[in-house]
């Protein structure tokens, strides 16, 4: 006596086993990714502290389109507030005329600069041809964003007259939340 299977049920079964072995192997792709990204959280290194704030601002200089030269370090003695933009960045454009006004605002008592971020310098030269920012911006030319912790501008470091940052803001600034961090420097 001989067992005949119908073609139905033999293609049924073949589809079943393909389906749990697609699904076992994409589980265990799935569970090899989610242990790497564990690991890769846990062992996680940084270049820069989660938060500057109450530490001493990292050594940063500029070179403003002109040609001059901004050293944090010489700066010393004077607050700043100093911002990360780029002129492929729609949010700093958004809070362009937020930084310009505080800028004028507090023009003698705060320094403020522009450290562009990850720009060609035709395209930050044509940004700020257009922007037209009443402090010295440009290319940092000592130092580095990483050194601050900057993933993505806009980012803005608010460093006392000791070189501390005492504020740090990721995203675009309000006129509020400017005048809020200004108060803090001129304490």
């Amino acid at each position: 006596m001989s067992i005949q299977v119908a073609t139905g049920d033999y293609d049924r079964a073949s589809t079943l086993r393909l389906r749990v072995v697609g699904w076992v192997t994409g589980g265990a792709m799935l569970a090899v990714l989610m242990a790497g990204l564990g690991w890769g959280l846990i062992h996680a290194e940084s270049e820069a502290p989660a938060t500057l704030v109450g530490k001493p601002a990292p050594e940063l200089a500029i070179r403003t389109f002109d040609g001059r030269v901004y050293d944090l370090a010489q700066l010393r003695g004077t607050p700043v507030v100093l911002n990360f933009w780029a002129s492929w960045c729609v949010a700093c454009r958004q809070e362009a005329p937020v930084l310009a006004a505080a800028a004028n605002r507090s023009a003698g008592r705060i320094q403020f600069l522009g450290a562009d971020f990850q720009d060609s310098d035709q395209a930050a030269k044509a940004y700020e041809a257009e922007i037209k920012d009443p402090y010295p911006v440009g290319p940092i030319i000592r130092g580095s964003y990483r050194d601050f912790g900057v993933t993505a501008p806009p980012e803005t470091f608010f460093i006392d007259r000791q070189g501390n940052v005492i504020s740090q803001v990721a995203g675009p600034l309000s006129d509020k939340l400017m005048t809020v961090y200004i108060s803090q420097l001129q304490t």
